[in-house]
Parts: C-alpha cells; sequence; structure tokens
C-alpha cells in the first residue's frame, strides 16, 4: 500500500546480528525519532538504559531464559517506566509530587511501550532489526541493582538491536475481522475465526526455517494462559513504589 503499510508489516523478531557496530550517532538518531511517540500529558515517562558492560549483559541475558542474544547484540537497551524526572520538575515547582497511584503506573508503562515501539520501527527503516526481551522480568529485582534503577522506576522489558544475520519469516497476525469490532465488544469471539487463524499459525511453525513445530495458536495460548507467570511482579512493583492506591 504504501512504504511505511510495507514496513510495519515486515516486522520480524531478529535474535542473530552481524558484527557491524551501530554506531553512536546513528542510534541517536533513532532515539530523537523515538521521542517523538505520543506521550500521555507530555509526561514521557520513561528512561532507557544502554547497557555495555558485559558481565551485566550475560547476568540479564542468563536471567532472562538463558537469551543468548542480549549478551551477543551489539545494542541491549533496557526501558525503564521512571516517575522520578517528574518529581524532579515538583521540586523545581516546589510540588510535592502525588505518588503510589495506580495511574502513574498505567501512564508511565505506556509512554515506555510507545516509546520503544518506535525504536523498533526507527531502526527498522534502517535496515536494523531487533527483539523484545521481556523476560528480564523473570527477575526485575537483580535487573534494578545490576542497572542502579531506583523506586518510582522499573525495567517493563529489553531490547536487542543490530543488523540481521537471518531472515526469518512475519509470524502471522490475527485477522483484523478478529480484533475490529464496531460500537461494542463482541458477544462471543468467533470459533470459525480463530479455527481458520489456527490453520494459518500451524503450517507457518511447520514450514519456517527454524524450530518447527507441529502448533496451533490455540493451543499455544491455551498453554501460557493456564499457568501462572512472574507471580513475583506485584510485590515488586509495590516496593518500587507502584501501585499503592
Amino acid at each position: 500500500m504504501n512504504p511505511t503499510i510495507d514496513l510495519l508489516k515486515s516486522h520480524r523478531s531478529i535474535r542473530k546480528f552481524t558484527d557491524r557496530r551501530v554506531d553512536d550517532q546513528t542510534l541517536s538518531a533513532i532515539i530523537a525519532a523515538a521521542q517523538c511517540a505520543a506521550t500521555s500529558h507530555f509526561v514521557q515517562a520513561y528512561t532507557i538504559i544502554r547497557v555495555r558492560d558485559q558481565a551485566k549483559r550475560q547476568a540479564i541475558a542468563t536471567l532472562a531464559g538463558p537469551q543468548v542474544w542480549v549478551a551477543m547484540a551489539p545494542v541491549f537497551l533496557v526501558f525503564c517506566a521512571d516517575l522520578n524526572r517528574l518529581e524532579a520538575a515538583c521540586d523545581v515547582q516546589a510540588t510535592t509530587m502525588e505518588k503510589g497511584w495506580a495511574e502513574q503506573f498505567v501512564t508511565a508503562t505506556v509512554d515506555a511501550a510507545l516509546l520503544a515501539q518506535n525504536v523498533m520501527i526507527a531502526a527498522e527503516s534502517l535496515g536494523m532489526g531487533g527483539v523484545y526481551i521481556g523476560g528480564i522480568r523473570n527477575d526485575p529485582q537483580t535487573v534494578c541493582d545490576l542497572l542502579e534503577i531506583p523506586d518510582q522506576a522499573y525495567p517493563v522489558f529489553g531490547m536487542c538491536l543490530g543488523w540481521p544475520a537471518h531472515d526469518p519469516p512475519p509470524k502471522p497476525r490475527l485477522p483484523v475481522a478478529a480484533v475490529l469490532y464496531d460500537d461494542r465488544y463482541p458477544e462471543v469471539h468467533d470459533s470459525a475465526v480463530l479455527g481458520e487463524y489456527d490453520r494459518t499459525t500451524n503450517h507457518y511453525f511447520l514450514n519456517r526455517n527454524s524450530n518447527l513445530k507441529d502448533e496451533t495458536w490455540t493451543h499455544q495460548m491455551a498453554a501460557l494462559m493456564g499457568r501462572v507467570i512472574r507471580p513475583h511482579m506485584k510485590a515488586f512493583l509495590e516496593k518500587k513504589g507502584f501501585f499503592l492506591k
């Protein structure tokens, strides 16, 4: 339809990278473009930490899976939802910041996610690729200790970036008919649509160029949603100053 839509539809996770480095000027340009993402009330409630120290990289790679690409990627970024800069703004204005509200957590988390998606798109527009690393939430306190992330901030996810050394096909997404509705939430989610999507995803899993498996989307999601994932997150977030009221 147009180059922007084509770029968005070509997204895939890149976990293997060439030795080509990403220079500071290119990374700064990517971050500057990403900062043009929408931000609630202009708060810009995020901080990005580029992890260069190889020992820290390896520690994060191990706790995240292990995910060896965290240690090997040319660039590894940690995206933090962060309220500390906003408290500093209140200090400048001799105002006491309200803390601990759930809405602040939502705002900062959404801001960080929007920023990160722009980072990925900007990088891909230059021919780079990457992958999100939600696995840092396996042990977010250790990540905070390693990167000295204070209270009122938490690591939402990481991101590997670099120049692709493989060419995996994009994963097929749910059809638009499964996610777009007019005027009201659907009474039920159409099993026929999900069945067709299962056939699409099964064909994808059986025919991609690595990690072949006889799998469907609903089977994968049932296995995922049928177990508790990262039960420590609520207590961790409360300890960091979120979700108190």
